[in-house]
């Protein structure tokens, strides 16, 4: 069969990509699951890859028999079809240094996981359906590391998102997994310095504050000493998701591909190059990479621990403009000069945002509904991905 064969070369690279990466990563001694942490973008299809809680969203789980019923309601979408089994990754995180403490266990069978009791529905997730005339473009704000309780055995996702991925022949992603295989390499040669540059790249105080930080963790202080600092700004963020009970194979564009790639003649596609988004972040000043790392280093762990957790509650909730809101008033309590933080979030969300609607409308057809997964901080507010679709003449409503 078509769809089997294409599962099994996509399972292939995946394979080959993850021996890749391992065999980079030794080379240029850095954490697998850091070198693809890449704030609030990159996918994590690897095992040894991980990503950062990216966007979220609100509204309590809906009754699903309501949900089932919206389907005929929906622009597009034809009847879900039956339920698919999701199968868990790998777990990554003992492949970082200096993070020993285990992750909460799953376990189904004990009725728990790591978010608590396990739930009998899916997390409603922040969804939207655009649409302008007969073209269709579904949205759905993902997080890149998760928790198995929002992915119950036998319905992962709940069913209006089952019927859009069942209608759309094509899942864009913000990077296409071939693109996820080769970005440790960029990861490592822009990120990473070949001598302890950071102490030299920050002002005293806050290099002597990121040392305090990984006091206990001397594996990650001596990895983190040959990065730049946006890098080590995406390391300290890792811990941080990791220690809030996430685990990378339950993000959610893993959960859907598996999905997917289940699904006859269907494609997976890039909404931005690795090039584009990488230049995100080479291309910040020193001032900016400083202030990513000071808003990192501004509270405890424990109480970004607690953001980690109230941002995963919020994309439970599926309301992408009260993560948006709620983002900014974080920024704005964190930041120590507003203006270089609100430039940071133009180049590294707002800018990409209208890269993302660009090429999403490129991309669909009249009557070939596109289901596009980004990270939900990408979909509300006013420069959010909803936002400009509005302005180019869609009419977006909640799915």
């Amino acid at each position: 069969m078509p769809e089997a064969t294409a599962a099994r070369r996509f399972t292939r690279r995946l394979r080959e990509g993850g021996r890749r990466t391992v065999s980079i990563l030794r080379a240029a001694r850095i954490a697998g699951p850091v070198a693809l942490a890449i704030l609030r973008a990159i996918v994590v299809v690897l095992a040894a890859v991980s990503g950062l809680v990216s966007g979220f969203a609100p509204a309590l789980v809906p009754d699903l028999a309501l949900a089932a019923g919206a389907v005929a309601d929906s622009p597009g979408l034809s009847s879900p079809r039956p339920p698919m089994q999701i199968q868990g990754g790998p777990q990554v995180s003992a492949g970082i240094p200096g993070f020993h403490s285990p992750l909460p266990e799953s376990s189904y069978a004990s009725g728990t996981t790591a978010g608590g009791p396990v739930q009998v529905e899916p997390a409603r997730m922040p969804f939207y359906v655009a649409t302008r005339g007969t073209t269709t473009i579904y949205l759905l704000g993902t997080v890149h590391v998760g928790d198995p309780a929002d992915y119950p055995p036998g319905q992962p996702f709940r069913a209006p998102i089952l019927a859009a991925l069942n209608a759309s022949p094509t899942l864009a992603l913000e990077l296409s997994p071939d693109d996820l295989l080769v970005s440790q390499d960029d990861v490592s040669k822009y990120g990473v310095c070949k001598y302890p540059c950071l102490p030299k790249l920050l002002p005293e105080p806050l290099w002597h504050k990121l040392e305090a930080r990984l006091r206990g963790n001397p594996e990650a202080l001596d990895e983190i000493r040959r990065m730049r600092p946006w890098l080590a700004s995406l390391l300290v963020e890792t811990y941080d998701s990791l220690s809030a009970g996430l685990q990378t194979e339950y993000g959610t564009e893993a959960q859907l591909q598996n999905v997917f790639l289940r699904l006859k003649g269907r494609r997976i596609v890039g909404l931005e190059t690795l090039a584009e988004q990488m230049r995100a972040f080479t291309s910040l000043s020193l001032a900016q990479q400083r202030e990513m790392l000071a808003q990192d280093l501004a509270q405890s762990p424990a109480q970004n621990v607690a953001d980690v957790k109230e941002l995963l509650h919020l994309w439970r909730v599926g309301d992408a403009d009260a993560i948006a809101a709620w983002d900014a008033a974080r920024t704005e309590r964190l930041s120590r000069n507003l203006r270089v933080a609100e430039s940071i979030d133009n180049r590294i969300v707002s800018e990409r945002n209208r890269r993302f609607v660009t090429r999403m409308v490129q991309i669909a057809a009249p009557n070939k509904p596109l289901f596009v997964a980004i990270g939900a901080l990408h979909l509300g507010g006013p420069k959010g991905v909803l936002a400009l679709l509005r302005q180019r003449g869609f009419t977006v409503v909640s799915g």
